[in-house]
């Protein structure tokens, strides 16, 4: 998996908790749950699907705010995948609080990870890069 090149430092089994404000430290909290989701069993799954969905709320939240406060121009289609995104875990946290693991498990494995993965090589980079020259 990806996740792991984007990110050397292993997945480790307490919460990350990235300092607000620092986007790279966010990404790799993001991988690393991620990453622990996908080995979670199923007395922990459901809990860290819910610190999985906080963190994303932060982070479009702290990515949204750089991206305006920029000029950004991609602004509209990167957020667009940043909602789509957020509305599908909201969906399966829903499931999950019904004791519905099967999907949810499945969505992060096959669908959230590779999305991650290309997110980040191709939105974040862009966005990295802008964000370099407006600097």
């Amino acid at each position: 998996m990806m996740l792991t090149v984007l990110y050397d430092k292993p997945a480790q089994a307490r919460m990350p908790s990235p300092e607000p404000g620092d986007v790279d430290a966010t990404h790799q909290a993001l991988a690393e749950l991620i990453e622990g989701l996908i080995a979670a069993d199923s007395t922990t799954f459901a809990s860290r699907f819910a610190a999985l969905l906080a963190l994303m709320r932060l982070h479009i939240a702290e990515e949204g705010g750089l991206m305006r406060a920029s000029r950004y121009p991609g602004i509209a289609e990167h957020e667009g995948e940043h909602h789509r995104v957020l509305g599908e875990l909201v969906q399966l946290n829903l499931s999950l609080k019904r004791g519905r693991v099967a999907l949810a498990r499945a969505y992060v494995k096959e669908g959230l990870a590779p999305w991650f993965d290309l997110h980040m090589a191709t939105m974040d980079a862009a966005l990295a890069a802008h964000l370099a020259r407006a600097a």
